[in-house]
């Protein structure tokens, strides 16, 4: 991988169309903005329409004659994800990028019941890749990228426990959801890979970045001290959103990025340009991906039309 590879060298996307999860803040929006910069057409996926709304006039703003839309998205709810893959507007779907997500979250329940990290992190992304799987298969060369964490090293998931409920602790729960976030990408790249598909499914993850993901946990539980440490850690130590974005932005758009990639940035994982990041072996374990990806069919009811184990 080239060394110091940036935003500049994402190649041209025009024709292209792109779905980004989060797109209102953080590396969301970055990766959002850079897509529409380099002229693909980029649907912001965000839960909250003002945010949603305020983003795409932004991103309009600095990229004159961009091509951005806002389309309601809760990956905490079923039925919201449901309405979002109805309501897909176009032939085509290039690049997925399913890059929402929430950390160390006090004990919580989505929607339909599952435990907020697991259910957003994980659950959410699976449903909704699922459910716009038909676009991607009949576009050539569509990318899904899926945004994990080097922090997916805290823990393994546990099959037996997905939801977190014989014990809750928030930050072994945010590793259980970007392990399964890891384990999804490997299933799903192995399943498009035997049905013959050129989609490639791949990850990455932003090292350090300073976004709103930290402090939302600790602002919840009026955790004021623990917030000011969040927000002294994002200023000093955190490379900036516009770096962070950088592996999903190479993940979706660099030449030759293999299935089952997993990205990050170069310098202890922490920062720096995109390259080939460590990842935890169990990630890449047939036997729990494989598992994984039949608990995901049952609890969300979304299967794969086409591709099978």
């Amino acid at each position: 991988m080239t060394t110091g590879w940036k935003a500049s060298d994402i190649p041209d996307q025009s024709g292209r169309t792109a779905v980004v999860t989060g797109a209102n803040s953080g590396i969301g929006l970055v990766t959002a903005r850079e897509l529409a910069r380099r002229g693909a057409r980029v649907v912001l996926a965000c839960r909250s329409e003002q945010r949603g709304k305020e983003a795409a006039a932004g991103i309009t703003r600095e990229v004159p004659g961009a091509l951005v839309e806002f389309t309601p998205l809760d990956l905490a709810d079923l039925s919201s994800i449901r309405d979002f893959a109805g309501s897909y507007a176009y032939d085509r779907l290039d690049l997925l990028i399913n890059n929402a997500g929430v950390m160390a979250l006090p004990y919580g329940r989505t929607a339909d019941g599952f435990e907020t990290q697991f259910g957003v992190n994980h659950l959410g992304h699976f449903a909704l890749t699922g459910l716009l799987l038909p676009h991607l298969l009949r576009t050539p060369a569509a990318r899904v990228v899926t945004v994990s964490s080097g922090l997916h090293a805290l823990s393994n998931i546990d099959i037996g426990d997905l939801n977190s409920e014989r014990k809750y602790r928030r930050w072994i729960a945010y590793g259980r959801s970007k392990t399964a976030n890891l384990l999804f990408i490997h299933e799903l790249a192995a399943r498009l890979a035997a049905a013959g598909s050129d989609v490639v499914a791949a990850a990455a993850h932003p090292g350090y970045a300073s976004t709103n993901l930290q402090s939302a946990g600790v602002r919840m539980e009026g955790r004021r001290a623990a917030e000011r440490i969040v927000a002294l850690g994002n200023r000093i130590i955190a490379q900036p959103a516009e770096s962070g974005a950088l592996p999903t932005l190479y993940a979706a758009t660099e030449p030759g990025v293999q299935p089952d990639s997993f990205t990050g940035p170069k310098i202890q994982g922490w920062r720096g340009a995109p390259t080939k990041s460590w990842r935890a072996k169990w990630t890449t374990n047939d036997v729990a991906s494989e598992r994984l990806w039949v608990a995901s069919e049952q609890l969300t009811g979304v299967t794969y039309e086409g591709l099978t184990s």
